[in-house]
C-alpha cells in the first residue's frame, strides 16, 4: 500500500486534518506544529488529538509528518536564535506527545558563514538538548537543496550529525526529491544508484519519509523552488519509478507542490496511478 499525502493547513485542528485527508484520497499528511513564519502556537486540544488519532487507527493511515517552522534555526550564528530554536524544538516535541509515533522533521538549517562544521556542532548540541529516551516521536533531518549556508545538502553532512548525537536510534532522514536533485544528486538518471549511495553513507533503515516534489531547476542548481509533479525538471517517469520501489514504496510520502487543495488530490490520484 501506498501511503501518500499532502501539507495540510492546521489551522482548524487535529481531526479536521484527518478528514480533510480522507477527502483527497490520502492516508498520510504533513502539517505545522506552529506559525511556519514565527513562534506561536495553538493551545494543544488533547481530546481533538485523540479524535484524530482514533481516526488514523480506523483508517490505516501511516506515519504522520509535522513540520518545524521555517524559523527554527538551530546553527544560527546568533545565540538569541538558537535559543529559540531550542525553545520551540522542546516545546513541539512534547506536543507530539498527543500524536505518539508519527515524526517530527526540521530543516537542519544555516550556518551563516560560521562553516559547516561548527553548523554541525550547533545542531547536535540542540538534539542533544531536546531528544530524550521517553519521547514517542522519532526526529528526521531534511535533505537539504545547498542554498546559501544550508547544512544538509549531502548525505556525509547529515551522517555527521546523526552520529554526533546521543539518542541516534530516534533519529531519520526525510528525503525531499526538489531539494536532493537541487544538490546535484541524480534521482532521474541514476534513482538506484542514489539510493545506493545513501545506504551506505547513511543507510537506508534510516530514510523514513520523503516530500515528493518536481523541481523547476536543473540538477545542482542549488535553488530550491518546487514544481508540480511532471512539470518540472524531473519529471513523472521518476516518480513513477519511486513510488513502484521496493526501498520506498512503504514509506509515507507527502507533497509540497505549489498547488491547492483539488491540485493535490489530483496529483495523488495520479501518483496512485503509478502503483504497479
Amino acid at each position: 500500500m501506498l501511503y501518500l499525502g499532502c501539507h495540510l493547513s492546521a489551522s482548524a485542528g487535529y481531526l479536521a486534518m484527518g478528514e480533510t485527508a480522507l477527502s483527497i484520497g490520502a492516508n498520510t499528511f504533513q502539517f505545522f506544529t506552529r506559525n511556519p513564519r514565527g513562534g506561536d502556537a495553538k493551545p494543544l486540544d488533547l481530546d481533538d488529538a485523540a479524535k484524530l488519532n482514533a481516526l488514523l487507527e480506523v483508517n490505516g493511515f501511516g506515519k504522520l509528518i509535522a513540520h518545524a517552522p521555517y524559523t527554527l534555526n538551530p546553527c544560527s550564528a546568533k545565540p538569541e536564535v538558537r535559543d529559540f530554536a531550542y525553545r520551540v524544538f522542546k516545546d513541539d516535541l512534547a506536543r507530539m506527545e498527543a500524536v505518539p509515533g508519527n515524526y517530527y522533521n526540521f530543516h537542519p538549517g544555516s550556518h551563516v558563514g560560521q562553516g559547516i562544521e561548527a553548523g554541525i556542532d550547533q545542531i547536535v548540541e540542540i538534539v542533544n538538548r531536546v531528544l530524550t529516551p521517553e519521547l514517542h516521536t522519532t526526529i528526521l533531518l531534511e535533505t537539504m537543496s545547498g542554498k546559501g549556508s544550508e547544512v544538509g545538502s549531502s548525505f556525509e553532512e547529515l551522517r555527521a550529525i546523526i552520529d554526533r548525537t546521543e539518542c541516534s536510534d530516534r533519529i531519520g532522514v526525510c528525503l525531499d526529491t526538489c531539494h536532493v536533485s537541487d544538490a546535484g544528486y541524480d534521482i532521474v538518471g541514476d534513482l538506484d544508484g542514489v539510493l545506493a549511495e545513501f545506504d551506505r553513507v547513511i543507510g537506508l533503515e534510516r530514510l523514513k519519509a520523503l516530500h515528493l516534489n518536481d523541481s523547476k531547476n536543473p540538477r545542482g542548481a542549488r535553488k530550491d523552488r518546487h514544481a508540480c509533479i511532471g512539470e518540472g525538471t524531473i519529471g513523472r517517469e521518476t516518480f513513477r519509478r519511486i513510488v513502484n520501489h521496493p526501498a520506498l514504496k512503504q514509506l509515507p510520502m507527502c507533497l509540497e507542490t505549489p498547488t491547492d487543495l483539488e491540485g493535490y488530490a489530483r496529483e495523488i490520484a495520479l501518483l496512485r496511478s503509478f502503483e504497479a
